[in-house]
């Protein structure tokens, strides 16, 4: 029984970490129809700030997360506005290769100035909680609880607020949204700066159990993309629920199975699925 509670904790702190990474992809693809690779780079860009942040200016892990998802943030902005916008007339595959060009800008960046060792950051809580014969580390419960809270609020903020409902409504018909005096371009910047701090967040959340390195974000963002292709493209409840079907199949395929195979289980998945189910589990009406 403990070993299977311990897949579910792997398999929910997993799909966590993915959810809130496609949830940012997916959001900026529902709007812009924009293929962002460079998410990855926005993604290791995160770990790297919270990693300097706590290690070399002391603050605490929360703190370090804040810095790491402005910092990100701001520089998913001006990814925006100097590499996108002017592309906006352009055909689709300028975007994608664009997109992975500021990946590979980003990485070099990075590996020129912090150099390309790895690096782990301390986890901020270290105790381990025993209920009955189950055992979980406070580090998973914290990345778990944190993603969820920001699932939530992400809905709550989508669904609830009018900036969030002109996001929504850009994402469901962006001619309509311009027609009814929605700011294409102020939405724009807001969507890209969620899903920048949303990566950053994800990154940090994850840092404390997994190394960073200037090519971290590689297999991140090609799982975030089957993930939104698994649940359908724009569709954020199709994000979360991916981002967790692919954290479980994970979790119990590289215990089942063997962890040699983990990261082709994702991949298998989304060819099991899209066979059955082409258009996604959640296809998106995005225009």
């Amino acid at each position: 029984m403990n070993i299977f509670f311990q897949q579910v904790l792997n398999g929910l702190t997993l799909g966590s970490v993915y959810a809130l990474v496609a949830l940012g992809l997916t959001l900026v693809y529902g709007i812009l129809h924009i293929p962002n690779f460079a998410h990855g780079a926005f993604y290791m860009v995160g770990a790297y700030v919270s990693f300097y942040a706590a290690g070399s200016y002391g603050l605490n892990f929360w703190a370090a997360m804040a810095c790491a998802a402005a910092f990100v943030a701001v520089l998913s902005v001006l990814a925006d506005r100097l590499v996108f916008h002017p592309l906006r007339h352009s055909p689709p595959l300028h975007d994608m290769i664009a997109a992975i060009g500021l990946l590979l800008f980003l990485e070099a960046v990075v590996q020129a100035i912090w150099g390309a060792e790895f690096h782990r950051m301390p986890a901020p809580y270290t105790t381990i909680l025993r209920f009955a014969d189950l055992t979980a580390p406070v580090s998973r419960l914290l990345i778990i609880g944190a993603a969820f809270v920001l699932m939530i609020a992400l809905q709550v903020f989508l669904r609830r607020t009018t900036t969030g409902s002109t996001i929504v409504a850009m994402a469901q018909d962006r001619e309509g949204a311009s027609l009814v005096g929605i700011d294409p371009v102020k939405v724009s910047m807001l969507t890209f700066a969620i899903s920048g701090a949303l990566a950053a967040i994800a990154a940090t959340l994850f840092a404390p159990i997994n190394l960073i390195y200037p090519s971290m974000g590689h297999l991140v963002i090609m799982k975030a993309f089957v993930i939104i292709i698994l649940g359908g493209m724009g569709s954020i409840p199709g994000a979360i629920v991916g981002g967790l079907l692919i954290g479980f199949a994970e979790a119990f395929g590289a215990f089942y199975i063997s962890t040699a195979y983990k990261d082709i289980i994702a991949f298998l998945l989304l060819v099991a699925i899209l066979s059955l189910r082409p258009q996604g589990l959640f296809p998106s009406e995005v225009r």
